[in-house]
């Protein structure tokens, strides 16, 4: 397995990115802050390549550490490599976002740490939505909205499902769209017809 990638190797600015733009590790430094991965370098250990292709600053967001990125996130991404193990595939969407909460006068506001120089945007939440098609062709659809902050490990996974165009709406992309949901024979682990 490959994931023994060295520090001054593994954190690499996008080559292809504007400067202006991108973040750099230096912007995270001493923030208190994880540098989460999108595609978790777990899911490509098949390959060196793919695996280092993941520690590039454009896939990673600002993530709370101990209690959400190393723990409770990390319990979704190992259930994602079981799903891939039980399944014929999976297709998985992740990505940060930005929610609003609503404050003292009633009203909702979207309020966000930045880090660095670069002001790095914290997420306030990420998302996972999974797709997997078993030998018989049936799929299922899972949709994981989740608070980026300490999650306490007590806290089941399921707790996190909401439907997926909750998240559709929230990102601004559609996800999986041209299965008709009828196609879906569990979406959230519950049965979505009367069979």
């Amino acid at each position: 397995m490959f994931a023994n990638i060295r520090e001054s190797e593994s954190l690499n600015l996008n080559s292809q990115s504007e400067v202006c733009i991108r973040s750099t590790n230096h912007d995270y430094k001493g923030s208190g802050y994880d540098r989460g991965h999108m595609a978790a370098a777990g899911n490509h250990r098949t390959s060196q390549e793919h695996c280092r292709q993941t520690f590039v600053l454009s896939n990673m967001a600002p993530q709370v550490g101990r209690g959400f990125n190393r723990d409770k996130w990390n319990e979704l991404e190992q259930y994602c490599r079981k799903l891939v193990r039980q399944s014929k595939n999976v297709y998985v969407c992740t990505g940060p976002l930005f929610l609003p909460k609503e404050q003292g006068d009633g009203n909702l506001y979207v309020n966000y740490r930045v880090l660095g120089e670069n002001h790095v945007a914290v997420p306030t939440h990420f998302f996972k939505v999974v797709v997997c098609e078993n030998e018989s062709g049936e799929l299922t659809l899972e949709s994981f909205l989740l608070p980026n902050s300490v999650i306490d490990d007590k806290v089941p996974l399921n707790t996190f499902h909401v439907p997926s165009e909750v998240i559709e709406r929230a990102s601004g992309l559609l996800l999986f769209d041209r299965i008709n949901k009828k196609k879906f024979k569990l979406i959230n682990g519950k049965s979505t017809g009367w069979f």
